[in-house]
């Protein structure tokens, strides 16, 4: 049923919640894990000179090492937690709009299930920030998964009140 199991990742913890349920669904199907690290070009362009945005379009990540530290970082994560389980993981990092650059690497790539991570931001800050989950699951056809990261932390936070 599952072959391809992507999780998008940008190192954060509503990211890094969504690991654990790819890496539960991978084990069950023998499924290879792919982590994906998208640098979003429109948001480090405000930061970073045009050359730097330059450099990130063409790959060329070892040339700014911050960059490259956040990105392996954030597949490290899925990498090492899918590996802890036997399963094949595969570290990609490509430059552009998350969402969009999500949805392309599902299509080249024969994926079966997107596993994200969200806020679960609703309301204006909603509206104002965006949600790449979001656009993701409405333009994609095929299964993704949304782990709300409030979810996973009121289990934590009620597993702990529970023990002596």
């Amino acid at each position: 049923m599952y072959e391809h199991i992507l999780v998008p990742t940008d190192g954060s913890d509503a990211a890094e919640y969504a690991v654990e349920q790819a890496v539960d669904i991978a084990s069950k199907y023998g499924a290879t894990v792919h982590a994906l690290y998208v640098v979003d070009v429109d948001a480090t362009s405000y930061s970073l000179g045009t050359e730097q945005v330059d450099r990130i379009r063409q790959g060329r990540l070892d040339d700014m090492p911050e960059v490259k530290e956040a990105a392996d970082k954030a597949t490290g994560y899925v990498a090492d937690a899918a590996a802890e389980h036997g399963l094949a993981v595969r570290e990609h990092v490509v430059p552009g709009e998350p969402a969009r650059a999500i949805r392309k690497f599902v299509e080249d790539n024969d994926i079966d299930l997107v596993v994200m991570g969200s806020h679960g931001r609703s309301g204006l800050s909603r509206v104002v920030l965006g949600s790449v989950t979001e656009r993701v699951l409405r333009r994609t056809r095929l299964p993704v998964l949304v782990v709300d990261v409030h979810e996973k932390k009121a289990e934590a936070e009620a597993e702990a009140e529970a023990e002596p």
